[in-house]
């Protein structure tokens, strides 16, 4: 992998942190603000061009780039392999991302319907509503999926006409390169649509630059994301944090929810914003239920040292490793057992194999605070209205997910917690919908409409309301009170 050049200005280069090793190789350029300046000017300026396509004829140039995508697919599996020290996850992005292009590429067209109608005040007048997309998105992605978050919101919006500007995270950005590379062989698509690298600097100066935001992160960045965004008096939509509940029921297939359970909070290391966090279990097969748990998460292993075996992958961030860790330790200094894992190994990276703890309560870190690792912290319950309760004793509502005795169980609990997504009879299902069901997060999960359903699309636009009046004029009487000349 080639490095950016590094600048004589130190302040001027973000060093980069390889997940398995710990140590910086690799280097990225800060974008200016100038350049942001200059570059959102550029963008804007093709951007008339590509609104005034057919979105029949912008739907081919993405299928285009899909195909160039599938071309360069090594290369940039082989930088998101060095982004976040996993292989097939990595192996598997470019894939997701060539799917959604070619989904939204079929969906789109039919999702954008002007609506005509009739005016129910005034019969003579008749209307359409003319949809304008936003000139220019931003776009300000996270690390745990860098590649396919970076895009599931930019996707649809240039499909509905808008230019974007993408800042990937800092902490993942090898992939910026080669997938560029494929941006620029495709002319009319490299007119509107760039990456940027640089840290939180560069995602500030982005929001002060673009017509409407779109964020994936950390709650506390994403308020500020909004607050930016309310003094540019643009609108924002943002996909924050979670601290996603289960429920197993006492007819639940416990062997099949230990499975589930264990897949919901492991996968990609726990590092999924909708990965299970919390464990409530009725006590009537509580221990029968933690004793599968641990069984099948001893059997998960680390891929370290060889990236090509092993289930769990290093943490991307090594910071997160020590609020993992945190977490752990304050419950166990509150009382929880550690049933299996619970100590982060540093072997340059950090690795944290599956951990199970039971005894835990809501005064503990583990319960109220989003772990983000691959982290089961189990809690019994005594009746379906206390499983409830807990479910929905959080400040936050991304998802949640029940594992009952049957769909109808499931179904009558999911429709109680307050979340955006509920998986029945199985775990984050999530990524199931995300051109098929619309969600929007609670609490301070997220801000804005739907990411996911086809009319996730719409939020690109502005409406517009053509009146045509095709009787007599309005009177002048109606302009004011009667006997006021």
């Amino acid at each position: 992998m080639r490095r950016t050049s590094v600048m004589n200005d130190k302040t001027q280069t973000i060093p980069v942190l390889n997940p398995r090793s710990g140590a910086v190789d690799y280097h990225i350029e800060r974008t200016s603000r100038a350049a942001i300046e200059g570059l959102s000017t550029e963008l804007r300026a093709a951007q008339t061009e590509w609104a005034a396509l057919p979105i029949e004829q912008r739907a081919q140039i993405l299928l285009s780039w899909a195909d160039e995508i599938e071309a360069a697919r090594a290369d940039i599996s082989a930088a998101l392999i060095l982004d976040t020290g996993r292989k097939r996850i990595a192996e598997e992005a470019p894939g997701h991302v060539i799917g959604s292009i070619r989904g939204w590429a079929e969906t789109a067209p039919k999702a954008i319907q002007t609506a005509r109608g009739r005016s129910s005040v005034m019969p003579a007048v008749t209307f359409t509503n003319q949809y304008k997309p936003y000139p220019l998105l931003g776009v300000i992605s996270p690390w745990n999926f860098p590649m396919v978050l970076s895009l599931i919101d930019a996707v649809p919006a240039l499909l509905a006409g808008c230019a974007a500007i993408i800042k990937p995270s800092e902490i993942t950005p090898r992939f910026v390169e080669p997938l560029s590379a494929t941006i620029r062989r495709i002319e009319p698509l490299h007119k509107i649509l760039r990456y940027i690298t640089g840290d939180g600097e560069t995602g500030a100066a982005l929001v002060d630059n673009v017509d409407i935001v779109c964020f994936t992160g950390s709650v506390a960045t994403g308020r500020r994301v909004a607050e930016s965004a309310a003094r540019n008096f643009i609108p924002a939509f943002l996909e924050l944090g979670g601290k996603d509940p289960v429920i197993v029921t006492a007819g639940a297939d416990l062997d099949r929810a230990a499975t589930a359970v264990l897949r919901g909070s492991v996968y990609a290391t726990g590092q999924i914003c909708y990965s299970l966090e919390r464990v409530y279990v009725d006590r009537k097969v509580h221990d029968d239920f933690v004793a599968r748990l641990v069984e099948k998460a001893e059997e998960i292993d680390i891929n370290y040292p060889d990236i090509g075996r092993g289930h769990i992958g290093p943490m991307i961030d090594l910071r997160q490793a020590d609020i993992v860790q945190d977490h752990i330790d304050d419950a166990r200094a509150k009382g929880a057992e550690v049933k299996t894992g619970g100590e982060v190994e540093d072997h340059g990276g950090k690795w944290i194999r599956p951990t199970v703890l039971t005894g835990v309560d809501h005064t503990m870190k583990v319960m109220t605070e989003e772990t983000f690792g691959p982290v089961m912290p189990v809690m019994a319950y005594d009746s379906e209205a206390e499983a409830i309760r807990l479910a929905n004793d959080t400040v936050y509502g991304l998802s949640a997910a029940v594992l009952a005795g049957d769909p109808e169980e499931g179904e009558r609990i999911a429709s109680q917690i307050d979340a955006g997504a509920v998986s029945v009879m199985d775990t984050i299902l999530t990524g199931a919908i995300i051109r098929d069901a619309e969600k929007t997060s609670f609490k301070l999960s997220g801000l804005g409409g739907t990411r996911m359903g086809a009319g996730s699309i719409l939020r690109f636009f502005r409406k517009k309301a053509i009146l045509t009046n095709s009787g007599d004029s309005v009177p002048m009487t109606t302009l004011g009170e009667a006997g006021t000349g």
